[in-house]
């Protein structure tokens, strides 16, 4: 499972036009889901993104977490970050799971962010054609998988 994660200021998805998803200040998070992935992967996965310190503290230092800050959180769900670009130019998407196994997983990463958060969790729609436009604060981009856990 991979989520690239990134601070923003806002941060909003669109299908066919209308608003489906939108935050103020907190995280946007573009989630891939791979056939090996498993509810550890959800639970160890939610953990580090809620604890992750990117936000600045009084100080201006990245010193305090999503937690910390009560901020929002917008989660995408995006089979092509499973690509693998090894061979040739054009990605293959072996890796990624299909419906009836990423579905559920989505869902349960959003449901185990909402109930720490103490908030509702903002999606897009799961396999939908989606429009994500985003103020990227600082910038702070961070990528992390849950099979090479650096």
């Amino acid at each position: 499972m991979r989520i690239v994660i990134q601070r923003v200021s806002e941060a909003a998805v669109r299908v066919e036009g209308e608003v489906v998803g939108k935050i103020d200040q907190g995280l946007m998070v573009l989630l891939g889901i791979e056939t090996a992935d498993t509810q550890e992967d959800v639970d160890w996965l939610v953990n580090k993104m809620l604890n992750l310190r990117i936000f600045n503290d009084e100080n201006g230092v990245m010193n305090t977490s999503l937690l910390d800050v009560k901020g929002g959180l917008l989660v995408i769900s995006q089979f092509t970050l499973m690509a693998a670009t090894k061979k040739g130019n054009r990605p293959s998407y072996i890796r990624a799971a299909k419906h009836e196994q990423a579905i559920p997983l989505y869902e349960s990463f959003c449901a185990k962010a909402e109930q720490r958060l103490g908030q509702a969790v903002q999606k897009g729609i799961f396999g939908a054609d989606m429009k994500v436009s985003l103020c990227n604060d600082g910038p702070v981009t961070i990528l992390i998988d849950s099979k090479h856990r650096e």
